[in-house]
């Protein structure tokens, strides 16, 4: 599907929308129902993927066929009031496991979000997830990567260029959340050249493979007030670069599904589309 051009002028949408069948707080109807109330011309839902790997957060892959159904089910219900698209945010753990591999390709999807949530130990024996709240993520810091932020850093950043070159996705989701997380242990990391040359590299790689960036406003009115991912100055990098955006909320529950939505609109509107030097 050519994303851009399914939505066309609209913003009356959301594509990143979490159900009951990962970590979604309500019934998939009442997404469609609150979409519609809003106005939305679309809706997508995106469960978070199986794993090869256990995650209370995640799909179990004997239920991909019942999301499907359901998702047929509320387009004969509420088709005329709202295009419904079946997506689903596909986690990235492996050359082995990803958005590339043949089981996700062949599913009968709409649009595919590759996301990075899941970072390697550094023997490899197990990945960790370090996506969640600051204070979760600084617990696993120290219980599994000894304290080596910089690599929790380098290994998520490896991780993104690693799914962007195995392909089989349409939209990068929160391009940069490890740098959130990370700000909260050492604030200001997102402002050093290391931290900013990582990025810088996976924005480019992104312009040359031709993907799309969604813009996630999920933290934007939490503790750290006015935070987007991907960060205010990656969004210009992306400007610069030419990398097509979409702004989704990653609602997991339907009063968010707007959430926030406008203030990210007006950032890409006055965001410059260069850094400046």
């Amino acid at each position: 599907m050519d994303i851009k051009k399914e939505l066309g002028a609209s913003r009356r949408y959301n594509l990143h929308t979490h159900t009951p069948f990962c970590d979604g707080r309500a019934p998939m109807e009442d997404f469609v129902r609150e979409a519609v109330r809003l106005g939305f011309t679309h809706l997508g839902f995106s469960p978070h993927s199986p794993l090869a790997i256990e995650s209370p957060c995640n799909m179990e892959r004997e239920r991909v066929p019942h999301y499907f159904g359901e998702v047929e089910r509320l387009r004969r219900v509420y088709g005329k009031q709202l295009r419904i698209l079946a997506g689903m945010e596909i986690d990235y753990l492996s050359q082995s496991w990803g958005p590339h591999i043949t089981y996700f390709r062949e599913l009968p999807l709409d649009y595919r979000i590759g996301s990075v949530h899941f970072v390697p130990t550094r023997d490899g024996r197990m990945y960790v997830d370090i996506d969640g709240r600051p204070e979760s993520f600084r617990r696993k810091l120290a219980e599994y990567f000894d304290g080596d932020l910089r690599y929790v850093v380098q290994a998520f950043s490896r991780q993104t260029r690693e799914m962007i070159l195995a392909g089989g996705f349409d939209i990068v989701g929160h391009l940069d959340k490890v740098g959130f997380n990370a700000s909260q242990v050492r604030p200001g990391i997102e402002e050093e050249h290391w931290y900013r040359r990582l990025v810088d590299d996976i924005v480019d790689l992104i312009a040359e493979r031709g993907l799309m960036v969604e813009v996630n406003t999920k933290a934007y009115s939490g503790p750290d007030a006015g935070r987007v991912f991907p960060s205010r100055r990656i969004i210009s990098r992306l400007k610069a670069a030419g990398v097509p955006m979409i702004v989704n909320s990653d609602a997991h529950e339907p009063s968010l599904l707007d959430a926030s939505r406008d203030e990210a609109f007006r950032l890409l509107a006055v965001l410059p589309d260069r850094l400046p030097g």
